[in-house]
């Protein structure tokens, strides 16, 4: 299914895209013909059940596994062309951040390994502490900060590079409700003020629809897309926006969407 922009245009495209992965207990089909394009400046969510295949595909996009089939194009070079290119940044689940190393040399991290200039990774590690509202945090240690401050330093060392496309892997899974509320709104916020390409794992609807320009919902393995769903919901989203009956509507679609795959088992 596909949505969205020409496959010359997009910053993702992946067409009849396969992965079948081989265990001793014998093969696995982790993707099954997953066809979509993610367009510049995309906000796309990805939802489904454990095990569909949501982080399998972002890794395929990071070049961290290899499609066993179908075609797959970032920033229109092959995904291993892309990560060579640094084209993205990656937001994992935890925020890895290395204890031992304060939050600016975390963030200088990736830098130092790219080989930039002492300078230009001062300029760079201050814009971005600048843009996750962490200013002033930079010579604390992880251990020092809350675990949502640690995922926006560890969206803050994605960023420093400033890769024009941001992988998430359900970064704010693990925290509170009231933290995430708090995180999805700044997200949001810097998505705004970066023009970033997002492509966001999430098992949570709210979150799902709150975020994204394009909900795609996925169904259990083999993964395989059930919906992709163009939000009409405005660009300015208080977190109020979650009670009108607009939100609920596509709320009720991708919970729809999400049964439609389970039918399939």
């Amino acid at each position: 299914m596909t949505s969205g922009g020409t496959a010359g245009g997009a910053v993702i495209s992946a067409s009849d895209l396969n992965l079948v992965f081989q265990t001793n207990d014998g093969s696995v089909q982790a993707l099954k013909d997953v066809t979509l394009s993610v367009d510049k400046g995309d906000f796309v969510s990805f939802i489904g059940p454990s095990g569909c295949g949501k982080t399998t595909f972002l890794r395929c996009v990071a070049a961290l596994e290899q499609p066993t089939g179908g075609a797959l194009s970032v920033n229109g070079m092959s995904a291993d062309e892309a990560r060579r290119n640094r084209a993205y940044g990656y937001v994992f689940q935890a925020a890895g951040l290395y204890p031992w190393r304060t939050i600016s040399k975390n963030i200088k991290l990736p830098l130092e390994i790219m080989g930039y200039s002492k300078s230009d990774q001062d300029a760079r590690v201050k814009k971005v502490l600048q843009l996750v509202d962490l200013e002033g945090f930079g010579e604390k240690y992880p251990w020092q900060l809350s675990g949502g401050m640690q995922q926006r330093a560890s969206i803050a060392r994605a960023l420093a590079f400033d890769a024009d496309l941001l992988l998430m892997d359900e970064p704010f899974g693990a925290l509170d409700e009231i933290v995430r509320d708090h995180l999805n709104e700044q997200l949001l916020a810097l998505w705004k003020r970066t023009e970033k390409t997002i492509c966001f794992v999430t098992h949570s609807i709210p979150e799902a629809v709150y975020l994204s320009t394009k909900i795609v919902v996925m169904s259990p393995r083999p993964g395989r897309i059930t919906d992709v769903i163009d939000s009409p919901l405005p660009a300015e989203r208080p977190l109020e926006i979650r009670d009108t009956p607009e939100f609920l509507e596509i709320a009720h679609r991708v919970r729809e969407g999400l049964r439609a795959g389970h039918s399939y088992d």
